[in-house]
């Protein structure tokens, strides 16, 4: 396939609801359940994202649809003017293993090696059941700082940990 990464635009509002709906469908897609998938939820991601940090996603041209998307946006307060956090990635569950995630991930880190020196850290939280994921993080350059113990809930009285991970940007320049 043909997929066509670009930015994220004010336009692809509804596109991202529609994919983040259906991957919230499949367990462990996203750390959301379905019904916290609101609209409220995706334009303030995207409000954040395009004022504040970096977004991407992965258009399948032949059907002009979404397929996947990322974004993380800088936190508050200034002292943290260096990282983009609450990065989160999601691919249609029909087009997973085609290496369109590892192409998307790949596309925004080098967008943040190139464009944007002044972010010298990206973060992520990965629950520790999912060591796919984790596995792949690992893959792109990302390291395991620790664990939160017991963060999150899996019902019936289960927790597990969430596992922070960073990745640093060789070409940081402090501005």
């Amino acid at each position: 396939m043909d997929a066509i990464i670009r930015p994220v635009k004010t336009e692809d509002e509804s596109e991202i609801f529609r994919l983040y709906k259906k991957v919230a469908k499949t367990p462990g897609g996203i750390a959301r359940f379905e019904h916290e998938i609101t609209e409220e939820y995706i334009k303030n991601n995207l409000e954040k994202s395009l004022n504040n940090g970096v977004s991407f996603v992965v258009e399948d041209p032949s059907k002009h649809f979404l397929i996947a998307e990322i974004h993380a946006s800088r936190p508050f307060p200034e002292v943290f003017h260096h990282i983009l956090s609450d990065l989160t990635i999601v691919v249609d569950p029909d087009f997973q293993g085609e290496g369109i995630g590892k192409k998307l991930f790949t596309s925004f880190l080098e967008h943040i090696e190139n464009q944007k020196q002044d972010i010298l850290r990206v973060e992520l939280i990965a629950r520790e059941s999912n060591t796919k994921a984790i596995h792949f993080y690992e893959k792109l350059g990302f390291n395991i700082e620790g664990r939160f113990e017991n963060r999150i809930y899996t019902g019936e009285d289960n927790f597990e940990a969430d596992i922070p991970m960073a990745w640093f940007n060789t070409n940081y320049r402090l501005s």
